[in-house]
């Protein structure tokens, strides 16, 4: 096309031609679909004969039911084979993500205090403190004051001397 740009009218028609069309594909598909469906409904389940006495009657009644049993283990096998092939694609998808490996994001600084932190996460109801030194309980220090003076070595020993001599003599 040449350089000149399309006009919005002229874009406008285009666009609604396109829907036209599809739109007839739409339903040329949904005839083909029906006509499917009918024939395979006339191959596989012809028009019963209602006409004859009890026994043909039972005949068919019985040639229905074993059809009807066959449909229903087709059914119960497609189910099967179906859920088989999910649980083997969930499991593919799992060896998928274990052999890409998760990718950890990179950490940002936060500039939070624990107490502002826990505050946000917890929301305002629950009033947590992350100072444990608060919580502790408060022990006071007894302080033995043993007052030893410092006084002449001499006499403490003439003491001592005393005491010796007081065990002597009992």
């Amino acid at each position: 096309m040449s350089d000149k740009k399309m006009t919005s009218s002229r874009r406008h028609h285009l666009k609604s031609l396109m829907l036209q069309i599809a739109a007839k594909w739409i339903l040329e598909e949904k005839k083909e679909n029906e006509a499917a469906k009918k024939a395979y409904m006339a191959e596989s389940c012809p028009a019963p004969n209602k006409s004859g006495d009890q026994a043909a009657l039972m005949e068919t009644c019985k040639k229905l039911a074993a059809l009807i049993d066959r449909v229903d283990e087709e059914r119960y096998d497609l189910h099967a084979k179906v859920g088989k092939a999910d649980k083997e694609i969930e499991d593919l998808k799992i060896k998928v993500v274990d052999l890409a490996g998760v990718k950890k994001p990179a950490l940002k600084r936060v500039r939070m205090s624990a107490d502002a932190m826990l505050k946000a996460l917890l929301g305002s109801k629950h009033t947590v403190n992350m100072d444990l030194r608060a919580n502790l309980k408060q022990v006071k220090k007894e302080v033995k004051e043993e007052s030893v003076e410092a006084g002449d070595w001499r006499k403490n020993i003439e003491d001592k001397a005393d005491r010796k001599k007081m065990f002597e003599t009992s």
